[in-house]
């Protein structure tokens, strides 16, 4: 069975610093029909204002993955990292036994991006933090691995890209769940 959920169906909340969509339940927005997918609890579709963010907050037992799609973000930790993320860069924190952060616009133009938490095989591991690029040549036109618990696929062809296309066809080997995510 499919279920289709339409962008605009989302949670959605604007402070006018920040316009969020959420695609599961996350700080006042409840959807019991859509609390994760698997291991994936938060898949957050953000724009943040230039020149603000997101002060210093904690997290615990928690794998954190943001992926940039227009301008930048800063970030600073409690493990002593500091960056900015710009498009294309994929940035990985494991908030295992706590840690804090802070991330914000350095700019005055718009950011958008994504922020995906999984919950963590493994709990009351230590925090670790890392952050790659990946080129445009990298992306285009075929699938790019940013993040798996070991580095690898979970099956060889998991993932798909659609772009202006009328329908998609999508066929699975036994019991195959599908998370399909619309940028609009």
């Amino acid at each position: 069975m499919i279920e289709i959920r339409k962008s605009n169906e989302r949670g959605h909340v604007d402070h006018g610093w920040l316009d969020s969509h959420f695609t599961f339940s996350f700080a006042d927005y409840f959807d019991p029909e859509h609390v994760q997918f698997r291991t994936l609890r938060v898949l957050n579709d953000d724009r943040v204002a230039g020149g603000a963010g997101f002060p210093n907050h904690p997290h615990r037992d928690m794998e954190i993955v943001t992926y940039v799609l227009e301008g930048a973000l800063e970030h600073r930790d409690s493990m002593g990292n500091g960056s900015v993320i710009r498009p294309g860069d994929v940035q990985y924190m494991s908030a295992g036994t706590g840690v804090t952060h802070s991330e914000f616009n350095p700019s005055k133009d718009p950011l958008r991006l994504l922020q995906i938490w999984m919950v963590p095989e493994k709990r009351g591991l230590k925090p670790t933090y890392d952050q790659k690029n990946f080129s445009v040549a990298e992306k285009k036109a075929k699938l790019r691995l940013v993040a798996s618990p070991n580095g690898t696929p979970l099956q060889e062809g998991d993932g798909a890209a659609v772009s202006e296309e009328k329908s998609v066809e999508l066929t699975g080997v036994d019991k195959a769940e599908v998370l399909l995510f619309d940028l609009a």
